[in-house]
């Protein structure tokens, strides 16, 4: 109610003269006229209509339940560090390596890699959803279609490095993990205007070389995973075998080919899991 009376009371202190050229009076909250109660009543139809639109988007895409929707972000940004266990040799001066976001917020992060399958209908239902991911390319695997990628750049998706070629970067050389990862900077400034400051090895490996090359390259975090997703299951890297509050979860660009169904089915699934656990997907970025 509070909250209400403010809200009156501001609407009703818009500037306005009479025919002296004096301020309009403004009225007690207690007093609003009718103009106020009909912008509250106009807001209470808006977001009425805005659910309705969010239901009906659900069942269109096949979604048992609708989405629940992320709070907004986080004016200070969580204090990102490495998951113990996961250091190097002077990790300190390192990007930092991490699997979760340390947040009470009851959010998780999807997170997409490689760029193999390329499918239309996926990018048009994240878009018509509105259900934020970030995708990690390898641009052996993107190369022959940057504009599907582009297009998901256009509508607000963070397109970050996961190495020219894909390979185990632990097996080769300082220089040439810099090749690997500075090359996909490159790459990624060139066809898409941005240099990425994320970064996701290959299988989850990395060692210290592949770390100092990162930073060389101008990378800034290296956001792994725990948990990942396919069009059937869910699998964790916990014990417990569960979600927590900023818990990244992985999957990849597949499709019939290498799963028993398509982008927009493993969507289905990690959304239906996501949502009967209570969480919300969140943008990445907005935490880091």
């Amino acid at each position: 109610m509070a909250l209400a009376a403010l809200l009156v009371a501001a609407l009703g202190t818009g500037c306005g003269a009479g025919d002296s050229g004096a301020p309009a009076k403004t009225k007690a909250a207690g007093e609003a006229g009718p103009g106020a109660a009909g912008a509250l009543a106009n807001a209470a139809e808006q977001a009425k209509a805005a659910q309705q639109a969010r239901i009906a988007t659900a069942k269109k895409w096949g979604l048992v339940k609708t989405p629940l929707m992320a709070p907004a972000a986080p004016k200070a940004k969580p204090e990102i560090t490495t998951r113990d266990g996961f250091e190097v040799e002077g990790q300190d001066e390192l990007p930092p390596v991490f699997t979760t976001v340390p947040t009470e917020d009851k959010v998780v992060f999807l997170t997409i890699d490689d760029g193999a399958e390329k499918d239309p209908e996926f990018v048009k239902m994240m878009q018509e959803l509105k259900i934020p991911y970030t995708a990690f390319l390898s641009d052996y695997l993107v190369r022959d279609n940057y504009p599907y990628f582009k297009r998901m750049q256009d509508a607000g998706v963070t397109l970050n490095n996961h190495t020219l070629n894909h390979r185990y970067m632990p097996g080769l050389s300082y220089e040439q993990q810099r090749e690997e990862i500075c090359g996909q900077q490159d790459t990624i400034q060139k066809q898409f205007g941005k240099r990425p400051t994320l970064f996701r090895p290959p299988y989850g490996n990395y060692n210290q070389d592949t770390l100092r090359a990162a930073k060389s390259c101008g990378i800034k975090a290296v956001p792994l995973w725990n948990a990942e997703a396919f069009v059937n299951r869910m699998d964790y890297r916990e014990w417990d075998r569960d979600l927590h509050p900023g818990d990244i979860i992985l999957t990849h660009f597949r499709g019939r080919e290498d799963w028993k169904g398509t982008m927009p089915d493993m969507i289905r699934h990690v959304m239906k899991t996501v949502t009967d656990k209570g969480y919300a997907v969140a943008r990445l970025e907005d935490y880091l």
